[in-house]
């Protein structure tokens, strides 16, 4: 599995977890609507900075993504 697969269930599970849907996370976190189900399905490559909107948009720390 790649970090971007990786970093994707992470995005999916905390936003399940917090009950938004794809399209309010991406209000939330300033995104195209389009880009978080590819983000989710780690087809994306995402930036730092793009991390830290969805961190916030969810109400998490940004090494949440990355704890096992």
């Amino acid at each position: 599995m790649t970090i971007q697969q990786k970093i994707g269930k992470k995005v999916k599970a905390f936003r399940l977890k917090a009950g938004i849907s794809q399209e309010t996370l991406s209000y939330l976190a300033d995104l195209d609507r389009t880009y978080i189900p590819s983000i989710e399905k780690g087809e994306r490559n995402i930036s730092i900075t793009v991390l830290e909107k969805l961190a916030k948009a969810l109400k998490i720390s940004m090494k949440d993504f990355f704890d096992e």
